[in-house]
């Protein structure tokens, strides 16, 4: 063989063991699954796949938050709302989170940290909603509580939970709202009839389904 055959031939190992060794060192490229996953915090509420809005979604007592300080890793995590509406962050203290927008605490903690920090950049993001909640109890083939989000109607929420087990009564449901018992008709409602009954539900309210 020619030196010059030798010299190329050398030159084709070489860049075989270059390429070897970069796709060993490379990193692993993220399935499709795990490249569309969100960050913590970014989701809506855990198990309802609804979008919270923070301009206008009130923080209420034991809501769990995630709050992002950009570059600063010891502010950043998820912060519980106490029971009196109260959070506690590193070297700020106490903070009053219930009764509050998202946008609002993000603006109320970005004067606090600001004589901490240079310039705060703070995000507030709802990660999991504890304060609001519907209850759905009887025969339908999900009962449970359920986070309530967004404005929920009845007939939405019915369909939610499952809908219905094989004996249940369609047309006498029942929504109990504090001392108050209000009556509705899935029969009615789900062929365009006496749509006024589907009514938009309140913290606490529970679906009877007999």
């Amino acid at each position: 063989m020619s030196r010059s055959a030798v010299l190329f031939a050398l030159g084709i190992s070489l860049v075989a063991v270059a390429s070897a060794q970069s796709k060993a060192t490379a990193p692993p490229k993220p399935s499709p699954v795990e490249a569309t996953k969100p960050l913590p915090g970014n989701a809506g509420a855990e198990g309802t796949g609804a979008p919270i809005d923070p301009r206008t979604y009130i923080i209420g007592p034991e809501d769990l938050l995630f709050i992002r300080v950009w570059r600063e890793p010891d502010f950043t995590g998820p912060v519980p709302v106490r029971p009196d509406g109260i959070i506690t962050m590193p070297l700020v203290g106490d903070l009053q989170a219930g009764g509050l927008t998202p946008d609002r605490l993000s603006a109320q903690l970005t004067e606090a940290l600001s004589a901490i920090i240079v310039k705060p950049d703070v995000t507030v993001q709802i990660q999991q909603v504890n304060s609001k909640k519907f209850y759905v109890t009887g025969e339908v083939n999900r009962p449970g509580a359920y986070p309530l989000v967004v404005a929920t109607r009845v007939f939405d929420a019915l369909n939610n939970a499952g809908g219905f087990r094989d004996f249940a009564n369609k047309k006498d449901i029942v929504i109990v709202r504090g001392d108050k018992r209000i009556k509705f008709n899935y029969a009615e409602v789900v062929k365009g009839k006496k749509l006024d009954q589907n009514v938009f539900l309140l913290n606490g309210d529970t679906i009877l389904v007999r």
